[in-house]
């Protein structure tokens, strides 16, 4: 099996999806995962990116050390030009130097690729001259595809394709034939938009006497609009959804139900049923909806189930400013100053911010008043909890809570009883207290909160806020 994404940008979900497929197809089968950097394309390709694939790749469980690589496409040149000469000395390429303005002045405008004009010039290496591969003109090619099953190209439809620029370069169709041919590739797991290159990357290894792969073209990733998920208009990294707090465990499960599902109708699963039950022929062809709001609700669930130590850890990047996975880059900074920060206060806090939060992010604006000088309060919020009678309830709260027993049960009942001399119920009654303390009108348990940060600290933003209205 192969992997071979290009250095280009940031790592796309849907190669995040194939490279799993592979990855635990190589392991059912008791295979070799390959990982072989596309990097020919030299004036996008940048170092950084090479090594954002494999970050990417361990984040997700594939560890550098379960696979060979990674090998660079650009390191195969001389086997790309010796097949490109193969092909060419065994009359199965020819040279051909038209533009692709006289190809479609040719064809005008019933334009269907390239029409075969060079096929019988005898034209040799030369200066912008290309080197086409001569497509048979009858018979069909069948593709034998686990996912598809066989889809069958009538040759005549498929033009004299390039295989080598004019300065002897290949360009991908060549490349990746060779590629694989070279490191001995059996099988081919990729993206469904790579279909329509099949039949000529089979016909190609056919022309060099090799037996071709056996293919299988997992669905398209596509968005809510049925549309294939596109890095200009759609969330696609895989490192944006890390840094947001979406779990490894919870993104590679729900990768994998892009197109398949486990048995007995189930979704969320160890990652070993996976493994164990992933079926290739069992793979849906039609497209796979991404769906953030499920892979949302998929993330909650996975961090709820995390021991108070893995949540404890998990958190550590949002809380320090530090990077999610080693060679990432740090997540933004936390609002306080890091020498106000108190584990122990968070681990106080994080039993009640577990069950609330479906992103490890969400982390920060749910305990940050407990680690901020003051808290940042929400405009909005204020105004709709400090109108008339908030002072008197601020007054009254500020009063009982000197002297009551600082626990929370205490503390509930304590307002319960000032709200209800007010003809308030709690609901009503504690909604200023919470801005007041919290800055925001939603958040952890109140009075669970206000137990970890202490009567004094408690008070103090109470007073503040009472002498503001």
């Amino acid at each position: 099996m192969r992997f071979a994404p290009s250095p280009t940008g940031m790592f796309h979900v849907g190669g995040a999806r194939s490279a799993l497929q592979n990855w635990i197809y190589a392991k059912q089968q008791g295979g070799v995962f390959v990982l072989r950097i596309e990097d020919t394309d030299a004036a996008r390709n940048r170092p950084e990116w090479t090594e954002g694939i494999l970050n990417a790749l361990g984040w997700i469980g594939i560890a550098r050390d379960t696979y060979e690589g990674p090998y660079f496409q650009s390191a195969y040149a001389e086997q790309h030009s010796a097949a490109a000469h193969e092909l060419y000395t065994a009359g199965q390429a020819y040279y051909c130097d038209c533009t692709r303005e006289q190809v479609q002045e040719r064809a005008g405008a019933q334009f269907r690729g390239y029409d075969g004009f060079c096929r019988d010039r005898s034209l040799g290496p030369g200066e912008g001259r290309a080197l086409r591969f001569r497509a048979p003109d009858e018979g069909s090619t069948v593709v034998v595809d686990l996912v598809r099953g066989e889809p069958t190209f009538d040759n005549k439809l498929i033009e004299d394709f390039v295989i080598a620029r004019a300065d002897g370069s290949a360009v991908f169709l060549l490349a990746n034939v060779v590629d694989d041919m070279t490191m001995g590739i059996t099988h081919v797991i990729r993206a469904e938009e790579h279909l329509p290159n099949t039949p000529k990357q089979q016909l190609l290894w056919a022309a060099l006497g090799r037996t071709p792969p056996v293919w299988a073209h997992v669905p398209v990733v596509v968005n809510e609009k049925r549309q294939k998920l596109s890095k200009r208009r759609d969330k696609v990294a895989l490192e944006q959804y890390r840094d947001e707090g979406y779990l490894a465990d919870a993104m590679r499960n729900y990768l994998m139900l892009l197109g398949w599902a486990p048995s007995n109708d189930r979704e969320i699963v160890p990652w070993s049923v996976i493994e164990d039950e992933f079926r290739l022929e069992e793979v849906n062809p039609s497209p796979a909806f991404f769906d953030e709001k499920k892979l949302r609700a998929f993330n909650g669930e996975y961090i709820r189930a995390l021991s108070p130590e893995a949540f404890a850890d998990a958190c550590r990047p949002w809380l320090t400013g530090t990077p999610v996975a080693p060679g990432g880059t740090p997540v933004a900074a936390p609002p306080w100053d890091p020498a106000d920060y108190d584990p122990k206060v968070f681990d106080a806090l994080a039993p009640h911010a577990q069950t609330r939060i479906a992103l490890l992010a969400e982390i920060v604006p749910n305990v940050d008043f407990a680690f901020l000088a003051e808290p940042a309060v929400d405009e909005a919020a204020w105004a709709k909890a400090m109108k008339d009678g908030a002072a008197d309830l601020l007054g009254a709260a500020i009063a009982a809570f000197e002297t009551a027993a600082w626990d929370a049960e205490t503390l509930k009942s304590t307002l319960e009883a000032v709200g209800a001399e007010r003809g308030l119920k709690l609901g009503k009654a504690q909604a200023p207290i919470r801005v007041a303390v919290t800055g925001r009108s939603v958040g952890l348990p109140l009075f669970e909160s206000l137990e970890v940060l202490g009567r004094d600290r408690t008070l103090t933003r109470l007073r503040a806020a009472a002498a503001k209205l």
